[in-house]
């Protein structure tokens, strides 16, 4: 007969799992390796950052590197977590080919709202982006992760969505900087949170002011695209 765990006692706290430890090291190693860079940041911060045991970070990841490369997959799985809801999962080799223009159109619209969704309006995507821009800023393994896992191939099909959408080869010089362009308005948002906000008065980037981000963000993508359509056909 199957045994239930104790409950704990009145007053006393249920120890955490295994996993739940885990997860708490990396979110803390997000959050202090973005602040403070992975040179600025000790075990011992990590440790109380994450309520734990400061040996926790050795037997799960072996050591303060191990978990710098724990906390760029996990920027990997979130991130192709919300690529696939707006894209499809991302297998090697697969383009939209079936797709007509006006659902490649679509799908990149999409993929623009999700962006603005996540990278805009959750605050745990602050951490995430600081922790990428230590990254891009002085380059480690973890950043080789966060590339070849998820940046080089949601580029990739965001392109090949470009192509089925405008015409324009997917892997052209142009095209390739054209997709940054439409990224990096996003990335904007948070990068420049603050002075975002100061400049039009929000207190917040909550669901409103992210809807409005949206509509420009699309708006520009409209025109741009209608632009490379009609160029194309001329």
């Amino acid at each position: 007969m199957n045994q239930r765990a104790p409950s704990p006692r009145r007053g006393q706290t249920a120890l955490p799992s295994a996993e739940q430890t885990r997860l708490a090291l990396i979110r803390a190693g997000l959050k202090l390796f973005g602040a403070n860079g992975f040179d600025g940041t000790s075990t011992r911060e990590i440790a109380a950052t994450a309520k734990a045991n400061i040996a926790s970070i050795a037997y799960h990841f072996g050591g303060k590197e191990g978990l710098r490369a724990a906390c760029a997959d996990h920027i990997v799985t979130t991130i192709e977590t919300m690529a696939a809801r707006a894209l499809g999962p991302l297998e090697e080799g697969q383009g939209p080919d079936h797709l007509s223009p006006e659902a490649a159109h679509a799908a990149f619209s999409a993929a623009l709202e999700r962006m603005v969704s996540f990278v805009v309006a959750r605050p745990e995507a602050g951490e995430i982006v600081q922790f990428i821009l230590r990254e891009l800023a002085h380059p480690t393994s973890a950043l080789d992760r966060i590339y070849s896992g998820v940046f080089e191939p949601t580029h990739r099909r965001l392109c090949m969505l470009w192509e089925a959408a405008t015409g324009e080869p997917a892997e052209s010089e142009r095209t390739r900087i054209a997709v940054f362009t439409m990224i990096g308005q996003v990335v904007y948002f948070r990068i420049g949170r603050v002075a975002v906000m100061r400049r039009m008065g929000w207190s917040e980037i909550g669901e409103r002011e992210a809807a409005a981000i949206v509509d420009v963000a699309r708006d520009n993508l409209d025109a741009v695209m209608a632009a490379r359509r009609e160029k194309a056909v001329r």
